[in-house]
């Protein structure tokens, strides 16, 4: 396992350094109000179909916004992460970082529901973006102006998916990837928040818990009194079982996932790196002991500047009739 862990690790590295390809913050060609004229009702459609289909699966906006973080993190915000595999090629949905992904219906259904209004007009990419910002906002977490224009990537690579950050990721991994986007130090602390909802598999985390070095450990950086706990949701072959990112509070977009990780309860090893450097402990204990004070006004503006990166706009890429499939 520690073979195995070490080996993704160095995957991950290699790909820091062959994948930052145009992925910094620009937003050139994004505005609000950009289909004011072509499809004014764009966004009251949006947030429609989103609420429609978070009603009826509230734990899908967890989801819906994690796609939105692995769609950005890998080519920028161009919707590659939507197009499904073909005979010659693997896309990003199919990718190993990718496979728990879920959500995809809601993208489809409210494209559907764009398409009727304004065929052939408003990106996929676009449409991931609000519905991601709709889905959080449905569950009364924060809402983010959202800059429109972006256009549909053609291109989608699985391979290219392991350049996301991995769950084992240290402190200086999430900073060198982080800075490969554009994004600030404090931008990794803020959308690390992002944990306060959702879930994981109880397999992302079995490492951790059975066998961190080799030797059959515990992960150290783990509250010793919190680890009984984690054992007894799931055990070192439980490939199935859900476990909550932020216990007690997982429905709750909330600062509650900075408490927990200040007690060295954070789920994954990249949230317990945040504790490993001053610039991200010190915005930890802030909202720990603040009670969040900041932290959503801090989110909306590091998920606007997230939505920005490497956008393709003006002539670049297309706008995807169906967004599984590009244009033929």
């Amino acid at each position: 396992m520690a073979y195995l862990k070490n080996i993704s690790l160095l995957v991950f590295q290699l790909l820091l350094l062959v994948f930052p390809f145009a992925l910094n913050v620009n937003g050139d060609g994004l505005e609000l109000g950009f289909y004011e004229k072509t499809c004014p009702t764009v966004e009251a459609i949006v947030q429609k179909a989103t609420a429609d289909k978070i009603s009826l699966a509230p734990s899908l906006a967890a989801a819906l916004l994690r796609m939105h973080f692995h769609d950005c993190f890998v080519r920028g915000c161009d919707g590659s992460i939507l197009l499904d595999s073909t005979k010659t090629n693997q896309a990003e949905k199919d990718g190993p970082p990718n496979l728990s992904l879920r959500g995809y219906q809601v993208i489809d259904a409210v494209k559907s529901s764009v398409e009727a209004a304004c065929p052939g007009v408003v990106s996929c990419a676009d449409i991931l973006a609000l519905v991601a910002r709709d889905a959080i906002s449905q569950i009364k977490g924060p809402y983010w102006p959202v800059p429109l224009g972006r256009r549909d990537g053609r291109v989608s690579i699985a391979a290219e998916s392991l350049s996301l950050p991995p769950p084992n990721a240290n402190i200086a991994q999430l900073k060198a990837q982080f800075a490969a986007r554009g994004l600030s130090v404090k931008d990794l602390v803020v959308l690390s928040g992002g944990h306060t909802v959702g879930v994981s598999h109880c397999s992302t985390i079995a490492p951790r818990l059975y066998n961190f070095t080799g030797k059959g450990d515990t992960d150290p950086s783990l509250d010793a009194e919190y680890v009984p706990y984690l054992k007894s949701k799931c055990k070192p072959t439980d490939t199935t079982t859900l476990i909550e990112m932020d216990p007690g509070s997982v429905k709750t977009f909330d600062e509650d996932y900075y408490t927990n990780v200040l007690k060295r309860r954070g789920l994954f090893e990249s949230d317990a790196a945040l504790l490993a450097d001053d610039e991200t402990s010190a915005y930890v204990k802030l909202q720990a002991e603040s009670h969040g004070s900041t932290f959503l006004k801090d989110f909306q503006e590091s998920m606007v500047k997230m939505g920005k990166i490497g956008v393709l706009s003006g002539s670049a890429g297309e706008i995807r009739l169906h967004c599984n499939l590009i244009n033929y």
